[in-house]
């Protein structure tokens, strides 16, 4: 569950409809082509009605998988709260997983996960909140008696100790963004913007010291208010038949009273005529400025003339703000723009962090300059058409999805909430056709000037949060509560203590590439999928992080990263701008084993695509300029991983467990061994490490096996590099007894908690036994270890547990953010579920529950081209069989409750962990030393023990 702003990226993210027959295939080569031409979309097919008691329903059937989305929004966000009352629909959004009347407490999210869901959540946006589940098909009945139970008998299973729990949550969510850097200067300029009575000051989550002084009756109130079928929309996309939907929709929501109307909320924004500043202060290693605006509301004509000055201006890689302070003079260590268009108003920022030894006034005043220039001259054309394109492009990949954001059923709710009509997609395409320079000009001279502007700055120095104590122990227990229900209602609705039975179990054929090797070695794999024009394409070597000595840590990534920033005949200006007039981006990646270089395009822009991704892959420039600024940007990162104690127990933790080996060393490098590189070191890794021998090319989407074929031999038939270095094997852990290693970071608002110790590789027989017992451990938000330290006892926003497994060894990993005051309860908490599990007994219920989880969630991780491309990635990476998807439900399936207890005694050693601590160490050490789970050792950023200054 978590809180979100509706931004451009979730707008361009929206699901369409579209007929493959209408992408025909451009045919000049790439960086000579011109544009695709236009594309006209259809409507989403859709069908809607409305059930007597006003519940909007919206349908869209497709049954290409077995897969079905469930996606309700209710009408009300903090656009409906009142001063005083701030975050109440996100404290609600959290209050509706507690458990209903029918389902029983805490059990909601357990059921969704144990029915294999994908996509599961519940989000609170500035003028909605959602909820939404992507479920088999087959446990469609489920989602519709669970969601409906807390529509209508939420009161009956809410009471104050399920508050008293989910305030503390809430908090520790708000904490937990209090804790990343710069998220106290984002608010301020949120205050700024809107004056302290308007819905959208400040934060979605709301304020401590408002979520805290949340009562039982308040809350019981607002969902009477607002959580009713009258205030609500439910869409539903997938695989079912309409008949027996509507059925169920009667049977589960039909009896569901209608609720008092919802007056609108009429809010006029005051204009700002004025510049306005602030600066705040906070523990973070740089400074950075924001500028905000007020922009035009969602779905106006401004909004989308703003939208593409803002990619322009800050949005593209190389915009007009990366262009001038990252690129050319290099005081930047990143440029961030972004513009959310919501039901009021829109607010629109950009923020740059500045690099080391750069102060912010010598930033600002080259910001304004970019920004006059701009609004005098506004975009270019080509900027304008890059724009559109990726607008285009993100909304027909968002097709791929039924459910989660951008999936079809969101973007049915989505254009219902602000437009009042599903069927908004061909006017929302061409609205943003018909912007042109002219429109994105007005708009930035229009809103984007310094008089108009709000200035945050934000520079290091003390956190300062307000925070407040928890409410007494006793509070609401004098209230006394009243059904809403009369009890002839009541029994009348006895049925539902009946969970619904699955249909018939659903069948799926999970992806088996057609695979074959070209005459210079490379691998090429092809996994067709014809519903949608979209191709993703991906090159997979075997080497990764882990293919370099200890003194040359970062040099895999570093190569990586700058592989994609030119080639030998483009720069990286011209090669961000061949991408961009695609809708799309080349991205590559490394992990522990492996790298990759990835894109996914519209079907029509494969002969400008592939050509460029070609010349990516076999001529990459590795400049001398692009080498100096990613170096620096590189060491920059290193520097600010102490902004975040999560990071800062991640990056220890190995190294405190593999030591000095490839398993032990952070991806991004060290300082020093990052300061010794030298440009002439990345092609040199490059070419002994990647070439067709030991690579695969994966093809996934709309294309057949005859085109791949074509595909690969026109643009990698010809690579000849042959690799000859191997990867650097780790060596075995350095076991030790359990010990607490604790990095301080004074102010933390709250603490980084991980535990590490031993895992196991890819290729061990025992990890399907291990993924099903983890799912119980740790693994899904019903597991053990997250419903005892978040659900129980609230002291954590999340907590899990998993196993990284790497071709020659892994690591197992287990923790979260705990609020501070917790940090040695909730340590002691966690590892007394890791110490017990192998001893505790496995219920039938657990064992059933995480093995239909896994086997039914598999079909929802094949539902994009680049996730399939990235599950094949995996088998050549880790020279599986190509059968391993096909066969692993079977493997799932034959897990018993002995195999779980004997991987648990086999692959968890709790004796023999490393827990790390990053937070306060004036206020967690001598709780942790109190808690006696093993010796507390204080370690710098290095792992290396602190040496105490003599007093």
């Amino acid at each position: 569950m978590s809180s979100k702003k509706s931004t451009l990226a979730a707008l361009a993210a929206a699901a369409v409809l579209v007929s493959p027959t209408l992408f025909a295939q451009a045919k000049k080569p790439v960086a000579k082509a011109a544009h695709a031409s236009a594309t006209a979309l259809p409507s989403i097919k859709y069908e809607t009605f409305t059930l007597p008691n006003g519940l909007k329903v919206i349908t869209h059937v497709d049954h290409r998988l077995p897969l079905v989305a469930v996606d309700l929004w209710y009408h009300v966000g903090p656009l409906n709260e009142r001063p005083g009352r701030t975050g109440f629909a996100h404290l609600f959004e959290h209050m509706m997983f507690e458990g209903s009347e029918h389902v029983g407490e805490k059990q909601h999210i357990k059921i969704v996960d144990e029915a294999g869901a994908t996509d599961v959540n519940g989000t609170t946006a500035w003028d909605r909140t959602n909820y939404f589940e992507t479920m088999p098909s087959n446990q469609l009945e489920l989602a519709l008696w669970l969601e409906s139970d807390r529509m209508g008998f939420l009161m009956e299973g809410l009471n104050r100790t399920l508050l008293a729990n989910q305030r503390d949550v809430v908090r520790n969510e708000r904490r937990q963004g209090e804790g990343q850097p710069y998220d106290l200067g984002e608010e301020q300029l949120m205050h700024m913007l809107f004056p302290k009575d308007h819905p959208y000051y400040g934060n979605v989550i709301g304020s401590h010291a408002d979520v805290e002084a949340a009562r039982i009756a308040d809350v019981r109130e607002f969902h009477q208010q607002f959580y009713t079928p009258n205030n609500a929309t439910l869409a539903i996309a997938g695989d079912f038949d309409m008949v027996k939907l509507k059925a169920l929709l009667t049977k589960y929501f039909g009896p569901i009273p209608k609720g008092p109307a919802v007056p609108p909320v009429n809010v006029q924004t005051p204009p700002i005529t004025a510049q306005k500043r602030a600066t705040v202060t906070d523990t973070v290693q740089l400074p950075m400025i924001s500028i905000g605006w007020l922009t035009p509301a969602a779905f106006t004509k401004d909004s989308y003339s703003l939208a593409v000055a803002i990619d322009a201006l800050g949005g593209a890689k190389v915009s007009r703000l990366d262009k001038a302070l990252v690129y050319d003079k290099q005081l930047a260590q990143r440029v961030t723009c972004g513009d959310d268009a919501e039901k009021l108003v829109g607010f629109t920022n950009c923020s740059v962090v500045a690099r080391p030894g750069v102060k912010l006034e010598d930033i600002e005043p080259i910001i304004w300059d970019v920004i006059k220039k701009f609004d005098a001259e506004g975009p270019t054309e080509a900027e304008v058409t890059a724009a559109k394109a990726k607008a285009l492009s993100s909304k027909i990949f968002g097709l791929q999805r039924l459910g989660g954001f951008g999936g079809v059923a969101d973007t049915l709710n989505r254009y219902n909430q602000y437009t009042g009509d599903p069927n908004y997609l061909p006017k929302d395409v061409a609205a943003m056709n018909a912007v042109t320079v002219a429109s994105a000009k007005a708009a930035a001279d229009q809103y984007l000037t310094p008089d108009h502007a709000v200035v945050v700055l934000t520079v290091p120095g003390k956190k300062v949060v307000d925070d407040v104590p928890r409410s007494p122990e006793n509070t609401d227990a004098d209230v006394k509560l009243t059904n809403p229900y009369t009890p002839e209602f009541e029994t009348a609705q006895e049925w539902r203590k009946s969970k619904p039975v699955a249909t018939a179990p659903v069948k799926f054929n999970l992806p088996v590439p057609k695979v074959f090797t070209l005459a210079n070695g490379l691998t090429v794999m092809v996994a067709e999928e014809h519903t949608l024009p979209i191709v993703s394409v991906s090159l997979a070597a075997r080497a990764g992080t882990g293919a370099t000595t200890v003194d040359k840590a970062g040099l895999p990534q570093l190569a990586m990263q700058t592989l994609t920033e030119a080639t030998a005949s483009l720069n990286v200006e011209q090669l961000s701008a061949a991408e961009e007039r695609t809708g799309s981006t080349i991205n590559a990646g490394i992990t522990m084993d492996g790298s990759n270089v990835s894109t996914t395009f519209l079907k029509n822009h494969t002969n400008e695509m592939m050509p460029l991704f070609a010349d990516v892959v076999l001529h990459p420039a590795f400049s001398q300029a692009d080498f100096d600024r990613l170096k620096k940007r590189a060491l920059v990162g290193i520097q600010q991983s102490s902004d975040n104690v999560m990071v800062m127990a991640q990056r220890v933790g190995p190294h405190l467990l593999y030591g000095d080996t490839a398993y032990g060393m952070p991806s991004n490098g060290t300082p020093t061994s990052v300061t010794k590189l030298t440009a002439d070191e990345l092609p040199k890794w490059y070419t002994t490490h990647i070439g067709p021998s030991n690579a695969a090319l994966v093809i996934t989407g709309d294309v057949t096996l005859e085109e791949a074929k074509k595909l690969a031999e026109q643009y990698l038939g010809g690579w000849n590099n042959k690799p000859s270095a191997g990867t650097v094997l780790a060596t075995q852990p350095n076991v030790k007894p359990t010990y607490v290693a604790l990095i301080d970071k004074p102010g933390a608002p709250q603490t980084g908690l991980m535990a590490f110790g031993p895992g196991l590789p890819v290729s061990s027989p025992d990890m399907p036994k291990v993924e099903v017992m983890n799912f119980i451990l740790g693994g899904s938000f019903g597991s053990r270890i997250n419903m005892n330290l978040r659900e129980q006892h609230g002291y954590t926003y999340g907590a899990s547990s998993g196993f990284r497994a790497y071709a020659d060894g892994g690591t197992f990993l287990a923790g979260g953010l705990i609020r501070t005051d917790a940090t040695a309860p909730a340590t002691t908490e966690m590892m007394g579920e890791i110490k017990r599990f192998a001893d505790s007994n496995v219920t039938d219920a657990e064992l059933k529950g995480a093995k239909d989880a896994r086997i039914q969630s598999l079909p929802g991780q094949f539902e994009t081209t680049g996730a399939t491309a990235a599950a094949l990635r995996g088998i050549f990476l880790f020279k599986l069989p190509v059968t391993y998807y096909a066969e692993l439900p079977e493997k799932y399936r034959a897990v018993t409750a002995d195999d779980v207890k004997a991987v648990a005694a086999k692959d968890l050693h709790p004796d023999q962990l490393v827990i790390v601590t990053a937070g306060d160490r004036s206020k967690i050490e001598q709780s942790l030393k109190d808690a006696k789970l093993g010796d507390v050792v204080v370690v710098d950023m290095m792992g290396q023990p602190v040496v105490e200054k003599k007093k």
